[in-house]
């Protein structure tokens, strides 16, 4: 690990970016040009001083997760995401239809929607972006490690997955996944991420086992969704999906028809995020 070379490389990084670049608001007048390290840190989900250290040629090496989370946050393009994992004496990841970088130009669209749940998922349903109403919606996916990063995995394996859905619509919604699914399958090969994906699924799920032989493929989301938020109940939204050329990632972006009451609810969630509403 090149400990100097990742150091001036995360500075220089981090001075090349404004606070509108990654959807921040530029706030006070900054005396040098550049990113705060602590806003950096916060994009990356790690401690300040973690980065600090990193920024300081005095740090552990980091993991191949930190490491992904670094090149989102400073916008890296996969060149330079690359060119970071050498650095920090990692393999660079492959890239595949599979590839959860997130390409810069997808994230500035991404950045720009305040108002309205946004996402951007991989082909296997890992959420690799949500805002801050997305998480307000559907909670903080973050969290989820391993596997159960992927939302098709969560379908099959966690019954609270469901409970964002109407009961009606459980059934043409795990249909979608898996079509989905096989997509990714068919793109990236039974010797991939996606193929282990299958072959762990049909271990732990008779269900997904019998949908998957259905044979069914898809990669449109539907265009209208009826939610079930816990504490505001049903919320009906339109569903839009920008894909990458590739068809590796998604930019999913959930609205509601103006003056709706729908609209009411999203403009709710704006306010308290992702706090509990208080029972009377």
């Amino acid at each position: 690990m090149d400990r100097a070379a990742l150091a001036d490389f995360l500075r220089s990084r981090r001075a090349g970016l404004r606070p509108e670049d990654v959807g921040l608001p530029e706030g006070a007048r900054r005396l040098v040009p550049g990113l705060r390290r602590e806003e950096v840190a916060a994009l990356a989900g790690m401690s300040t001083d973690y980065y600090v250290r990193l920024e300081q040629s005095r740090g552990p090496q980091p993991s191949e997760q930190m490491l992904s989370a670094l090149a989102r946050a400073l916008r890296l393009t996969s060149d330079e995401r690359d060119y970071l994992y050498r650095l920090a004496d990692h393999n660079a990841p492959p890239r595949t239809p599979l590839d959860t970088h997130v390409a810069p130009a997808l994230l500035r669209v991404f950045d720009r929607l305040e108002e309205t749940p946004a996402f951007v998922l991989s082909s296997l349903g890992e959420t690799l972006a949500q805002n801050r109403l997305g998480a307000a919606l559907l909670g903080d996916h973050s969290r989820f490690t391993g596997l159960a990063r992927s939302g098709v995995y969560r379908w099959f394996t966690d019954p609270s997955e469901r409970e964002v859905y109407p009961v009606d619509d459980r059934a043409t919604q795990g249909r979608l996944q898996v079509a989905g699914l096989r997509a990714a399958f068919g793109a990236a090969g039974p010797r991939s991420r996606a193929g282990t994906l299958v072959r762990e699924l049909r271990k732990v799920s008779a269900e997904f086992a019998e949908v998957w032989e259905l044979q069914d493929v898809a990669t449109r989301f539907s265009d209208h969704k009826t939610l079930i938020h816990p504490e505001l109940g049903r919320i009906e939204l339109d569903c839009q999906a920008l894909f990458t050329e590739d068809q590796g990632q998604t930019l999913l972006v959930l609205t509601a028809a103006p003056r709706s009451e729908a609209a009411e609810k999203l403009a709710l969630l704006g306010v308290v995020g992702q706090q509990r509403f208080a029972h009377n």
